[in-house]
């Protein structure tokens, strides 16, 4: 005897929904950017590095890539 497969969800109608904005992070990454100069050097990298990955991720959305 073979099992049915479960029923598949309707699809839900409209548009899909719309991907979030790739730059939406930059400006909030490069504000931890700000007076730099009055932070331990300790905590450099971690901003240079979450500056690095929002632009690395606006930069692969471009091309959906």
């Amino acid at each position: 005897m073979q099992q049915q497969p479960y029923p598949q969800p309707n699809p839900v109608p409209g548009p899909p929904p719309q991907p979030a904005d790739p730059r939406a992070g930059i400006e909030e990454a490069m504000n931890g950017l700000d007076n730099l100069d009055q932070v331990p050097l300790a905590e450099h990298v971690e901003r240079f590095d979450a500056v690095h990955t929002e632009l690395t991720f606006a930069l692969s959305s471009i091309d959906k890539v």
